[in-house]
Parts: C-alpha cells; structure tokens; sequence
C-alpha cells in the first residue's frame, strides 16, 4: 500500500461540524491502518472538493482507489465523480484510479440501522412493537434508485423484526416528509413511534430532525417519540471500508455489485452461481449491470438487486 492512496470521498455538508466528522472518521481510520495513506476530499460545501482531493490523493502515487463515503447512490456518484475521475486520469497518466462501490445498503448498513433500532427500544423500555411504529429518515434525493434503496432498507427492518409499521421519510427533495408519516402512525394506533436517520454525519438536517422531534412531541404528548443519532462511527461502517479496500485492491479495480449478497455467497458453497432465486431473466447480463463473471461458465445476471 505504499504507492497507493485512499480517497474518502464525502458528501459535504453547510454545517461545519458534519464536515469535521468525516475527517476524524478518517483519521480513526489511520489509526487503524497506520501503514495506509488516507486523504479525504467533499462533493461540495467543502474546503477541498474533488479535483484538488484527487491530484492530492496522485501525489507520489502510483494508484487511488476512491471510496465514494456516500450511503446511496444519487447524481453525484452517477455523474460527478465519474466525471471528475476522467479529468484526473488526464492530468496524471502515470497513476491508476480506481473508485469503488459506494457505502451501499445492504447487510452492513442494515445491521448497523438495526442496532439503531434496539437502543431506541431500550430508550422507550421495551414496548410491544406491536404498538410502536419505526420510521427510517433518510435525506431524499431526486433518484429513485437511491430512494429505492432506503425502502429496501424499511423491508428488511419490517421482516426482522416484529413491528406492525416500518414506514420510511425523507427531510427534503421527495415525500413523505416526517410529519406526514407520523401523523398516518399516530391515526393507526401507534403509542411509541422510534425515529432512525440514515445519516453518516451531523449536519443541518441532523439539528432540523431534532427540532421538528421536539414539535411533534408537543403535538402528541400522548406518544412517546425516540430519536436515533447519525451512526458514521459505528464500527460497522470502518469495516464496511475495509471491504471496499479489499476489492479495490482486485485485478478489476472495482467493488462487483453482487458481493455480499446472501443468495450468491449460499451459490458459491455449492459451486453454482445460477441465481436461481431471481425470476427475472435480462437477454444481454452484460448490458443489465455493466460487468459479467463467470462461474463454471454460468453467467451472472444483475438485472435485480443485492444486497
């Protein structure tokens, strides 16, 4: 890893304190791998953004592999980086630049929400989740895949645990918003309603959330309201990363799209990969997901999502 460089590549948020999380989450990391080079630069609402983070991160290096420190994928991991990494490879030709997958919702992020989930449990006293509604609050965005994601996220939350409603919300960009959610709970007999954002870091959104929690408790003084907190540090999320350096360190370069997933690690302990748990069927694997790998010469087909 000597010639190599790490780039966390972050959101970036107008408040100055979520900005300075992202960077002592970095330097936690170094601490855990002091023989790794780590730098870190933001999309926006940032002192080094993307162009100046990567010929940063090129400095003396031979490869840098960017992390997109971004739980769902929306236009600035689409377009921006992609982008910004043609531009880079132009103005270094001797360095190799290789992003990987984004932080993603699949297993690591679900564990790290559901552990989320029990401590607001814990905080309301362990009341019948029969009765307590679970509202996942995530930032919105004008893509519905990475809106998808989030309800995929509600699913899961829904199937693993015994709560009547999960429902999901967003503080700005699309709908529902957390007033409207809560006020559907409240009218469906919900008496405890736990409140988890989906947020890496503090921020402006953060301190709204808590204010309009504090409001609607004053609105329904008959329900109790527990708020979860942005969760960035949580050691879930270091070793979410330490997966993505490992892929990044593949021959490809790049994070395939089915790690992780359940159905293909239970296909591989059978020396199949066939996926037989999909219905759906893509003509062209290539053209459903951008990649094709073999497995006993099956082709994989990625026209549904992973975990």
């Amino acid at each position: 890893m000597n010639d190599t460089t790490i780039l966390l590549v972050g959101h970036g948020s107008r408040g100055r304190e979520g900005n300075k999380e992202t960077i002592n989450f970095a330097a936690q990391w170094r601490e855990q791998h002091p023989d790794w080079r780590i730098e870190v630069c933001f999309i926006e609402h940032a002192e080094v953004l993307l162009d100046e983070g990567l010929d940063r991160a090129a400095k003396g290096a031979k490869k840098v592999i960017a992390i997109p420190f971004i739980l769902n994928a929306a236009g600035h991991v689409k377009m921006e980086l992609p982008h910004a990494l043609e531009e880079a490879r132009e103005r270094h030709p001797g360095v190799e630049f290789i992003v990987t997958r984004h932080l993603g919702m699949g297993r690591e992020v679900f564990a790290v929400l559901q552990n989320q989930l029990d401590r607001l449990m814990k905080q309301l006293a362990m009341p019948d989740p029969m009765t307590t509604g679970v509202i996942l609050l995530g930032r919105g965005s004008s893509d519905a895949g990475a809106n998808g994601e989030l309800a995929k996220m509600a699913r899961w939350i829904f199937e693993d645990n015994d709560h009547e409603l999960v429902d999901l919300a967003f503080t700005g960009v699309t709908w529902p918003r957390l007033e409207t959610v809560v006020q559907r709970q409240v009218k469906l007999g919900m008496m405890q309603i736990a409140i988890v954002p989906v947020y890496l870091f503090t921020g402006v959104l953060i301190e709204r959330i808590k204010e309009q929690v504090e409001r609607l408790q004053r609105q329904y003084p008959q329900v109790s309201f527990a708020l979860g907190t942005h969760f960035g540090f949580d050691p879930g999320i270091f070793t979410l990363l330490d997966s993505r350096i490992d892929a990044g360190a593949l021959p490809e370069g790049r994070m395939l799209e089915c790690d992780g997933c359940k159905y293909r690690e239970a296909a591989e302990d059978e020396h199949l990969h066939d996926h037989s748990h999909t219905a759906l069927a893509v003509k062209d694997q290539g053209k459903a997901c951008g990649h094709r790998h073999d497995h006993h010469h099956h082709h994989h087909d990625c026209s549904h999502k992973h975990n």
